[in-house]
């Protein structure tokens, strides 16, 4: 069928709606079991499911070993978990027996190389998931090395890989650490089935299929996973998009020959006897070009997309940027097709994105009984993650903003998954009667953004239609619901909960949807600011701001001056704590320059900076990999981006960003100088940095070095002077950016 311009949006079980295994008699376990000697005092002579995992065990809906385990738990199924074990043997693997029905490998909250490395690829000295913060207790690329692990121990049991390390890596992917494209982590961890975003509803599939005694590899049709195929099935339309120039006379060349030219019927499904006549009863696959297939007729319900291979896509980046825009323009759960990578010989098949939990399957993931700490095992040791989160409320998922440097719609979607107040209230009264230590403060109410709760486009059967990769750029979608109501009342009636002293908003806010609605950002200055508020323009020229799908400056500037407002009316003194990116791709040394020229005349003096990170399967990510921009139709004769990439570059624009900082001086004189902007350079008011200093020490013989001499001294005690001219005589030091 041809492609409608309106659809209704898809329906999926209800979360909770499947059989309860038989294991449900078993009960609820004080914290899922790390041990056989737990298991026995359980009462388990085995684990239908282990779940190995990069992190510590913490029990709180804010872990993901948590949530997947307490949901498999709430279905009957007896699940333990193996957290952080030793990757070098596969004794900690066993420790828990073989599992009846599958292992699941997750690399934790975080991407395995990202929480290992920094943006300048030096090894962290810390972990914050993992007891102490001790780090190296995960291997890189945990997912294939946990993956290959459980196939050791027991080759005979299925492997399902999930979280957010495996799905960014569900199709071929640039690789910043090896700085080459890698293969689907599927192909590479040996496991049977991926599970990508968040995945509640694969979940419960596969484990309710194989309880039921099904072979894992027939379970190939479920929403948000992705299995290897020997080969695409008859039947089905493929829609070609293994290139980027087809020919210009697609079209006459299909009126020429009554159907597409290149339609054909695989060799193998040719009959070339009676045995083999039969089948001329299949449909063979058909395949169509992508220019052709918005006005061809076929089964959009068996029809995918095929991707340019790894084996191409590696060795051309172009290619790459262009199976990357493909991808995101597939990432709608109501409208998406499937989509087919082949790798080397076998096919990569990424079926279409999960269907998002509606409220009250929400409601029922987040009141599963968790413990919200961490497993006693672990004693007196302290786990930041978990101290940095644990009186903080995730209030929904997902985010529409579609900033091409984040890979949260990639992994959670663009569709908003809220819970209810009622839900929220509810864990906001656990928080004060099971933390120890609770003081009445709650960190955070939240999630990926703080104010997109219960925003979602005001009509279904647009949302499902829906092909945009943001509803708030490059303007906001007049479909999308911009009312804060639902925020400002959860807010109000959280505040009022006895016991609840101070809530603080700490997720990333949308600004240019808080200037939408004036009584919500008045609410949230008024009563859930701190004195400073975080926010991220990331950049101040247009070109780059494009390229990150960020809106312009004209509308910071709107939500300063309505903070401003607000905090007058309440009587506070209150900043705004701006975020920047250094060496994003497209950025160049000019608009660095200018960036650094914005942050002298307002007074900013940003102590750390965020230099761009290339994540698995961001658009960003594809810029950095083929220099081509993939927000439009990718081609071999458009400009290449420039994008800072050597060590020089990425410190250069780093430089600018801290342009106070004396140490940076040398490096950002001779880029002036380089770019002829030699004007900047001086001590005026509208100049960027100072001449040559002069030599650091000008004592005379014999005399003693005081410290007001020193070359470089950190503003403000190497934190933030983000004072302007107004300001001077009042505020705070602001805190330092994690």
């Amino acid at each position: 069928m041809t492609i409608s311009s309106m659809q209704a949006p898809k329906k999926a079980p209800d979360l909770f709606s499947y059989p309860k295994y038989w294991a449900e008699c078993y009960g609820t376990a004080p914290y899922l079991p790390m041990t056989r000697k737990e298991m026995d005092e359980l009462g388990w002579d085995s684990c239908d499911i282990i779940i190995v995992t990069g992190d510590a065990y913490v029990d709180h809906p804010s872990f993901g070993m948590a949530v997947i385990g307490r949901f498999l738990e709430s279905q009957g199924f007896r699940v333990g978990i193996i957290a952080q074990p030793d990757w070098t043997n596969t004794e900690d693997f066993m420790r828990l027996g073989k599992p009846n029905l599958f292992y699941g490998v997750t690399g934790g909250n975080m991407d395995s190389m990202i929480n290992r490395y920094t943006a300048d690829l030096k090894v962290r000295n810390d972990d914050a998931y993992t007891p102490d913060a001790e780090p190296g207790k995960r291997p890189d690329r945990s997912v294939i090395v946990y993956s290959q692990r459980c196939k050791e121990a027991f080759s005979d049991v299925p492997v399902v890989i999930g979280g957010i390390e495996a799905s960014l890596r569900r199709i071929a992917q640039y690789d910043y650490w090896s700085n080459e494209v890698r293969r689907s982590v599927l192909v590479d961890s040996t496991a049977e089935i991926l599970l990508y975003g968040n995945a509640e509803r694969a979940m419960a599939e596969v484990a309710d299929r194989l309880a039921a005694g099904q072979n894992i590899s027939d379970i190939d049709d479920i929403r948000g996973t992705v299995v290897v195929k020997a080969s695409s099935p008859a039947g089905w339309t493929e829609i070609d998009s293994a290139r980027i120039d087809w020919p210009k006379d697609v079209e006459s060349l299909q009126e020429a020959y009554g159907t597409s030219p290149y339609e054909y019927i695989p060799e193998e499904e040719c009959a070339s006897s009676k045995e083999d006549a039969k089948k001329d009863e299949v449909q063979p696959l058909r395949i169509i070009p992508l220019p052709l297939h918005r006005s061809a007729d076929f089964d959009d319900a068996k029809s995918y997309i095929r991707l340019p291979s790894f084996e191409k896509i590696r060795k051309d980046p172009a290619l790459y940027a262009h199976a990357s825009r493909v991808l995101h323009q597939e990432s709608n759960p109501h409208n998406a097709r499937v989509l087919v990578q082949k790798h080397s010989n076998r096919e990569v098949w990424v079926n279409p994105p999960p269907i998002p939990l509606e409220t009250p399957e929400m409601d029922g993931v987040f009141a599963l009984p968790y413990q919200r700490k961490p497993h006693p095992a672990y004693g007196n040791a302290k786990i930041p993650a978990y101290d940095m989160i644990k009186t903080s409320v995730n209030i929904m998922r997902g985010c529409f903003g579609g900033c091409t440097f984040c890979s949260i719609t990639e992994h959670e979607g663009r569709v908003i998954q809220s819970r209810s107040e009622e839900s929220v209230l509810q864990e906001l009264e656990d928080i004060r009667d099971k933390v120890p230590g609770f003081t009445g403060q709650i960190s955070d109410l939240g999630g990926p953004t703080a104010n997109m709760y219960h925003l979602n486009c005001k009509s279904r059967e647009i949302q499902a239609s829906c092909r945009r990769l943001s509803c708030v750029f490059p303007s906001i979608c007049k479909n999308l619901e911009t009312s804060h109501k639902h925020t400002t009342q959860l807010y109000r009636k959280a505040r009022a909960l006895p016991g609840i002293k101070k809530i603080s908003i700490a997720s990333g806010l949308r600004y240019d949807l808080a200037v939408e609605d004036p009584e919500y950002v008045k609410e949230l200055v008024t009563h859930h600011v701190g004195g400073y508020l975080k926010i991220a323009p990331e950049h101040t020229e247009k070109g780059t701001l494009d390229l990150m799908m960020k809106p312009g400056m004209g509308t910071y500037d709107a939500f300063e001056k309505m903070f401003n407002k607000f905090s007058k009316e309440a009587g506070k003194k209150q900043y705004l704590i701006p975020y920047f990116i250094a060496a994003h791709p497209g950025c160049e040394d000019e608009d660095m320059m200018n960036l650094a020229l914005w942050l002298k005349k307002y007074k900013f003096r940003i102590d750390q900076v965020q230099t761009f990170y290339p994540s698995p399967m961001s658009l960003a990510t594809a810029m950095y990999h083929s220099g081509r921009n993939p927000l439009k139709k990718v081609s071999y004769k458009e400009k290449s981006l420039y994008t800072p990439k050597t060590l020089e570059q990425r410190r250069l624009h780093k430089a600018f960003l801290r342009y106070h900082d004396s140490r940076n001086h040398d490096v950002l004189r001779n880029a002036l100088r380089r770019m002829n902007r030699t004007e900047l350079i001086g001590d005026g008011a509208n100049q960027l940095i100072p001449a040559e200093e002069k030599s650091k020490d000008h004592r005379r013989p014999g005399t003693k070095k005081s410290a007001g001499n020193s070359s470089f001294k950190k503003a403000r005690g190497g934190q933030w002077d983000n004072r302007k001219p107004s300001q001077k005589n009042g505020g705070q030091r602001n805190k330092k950016r994690r």
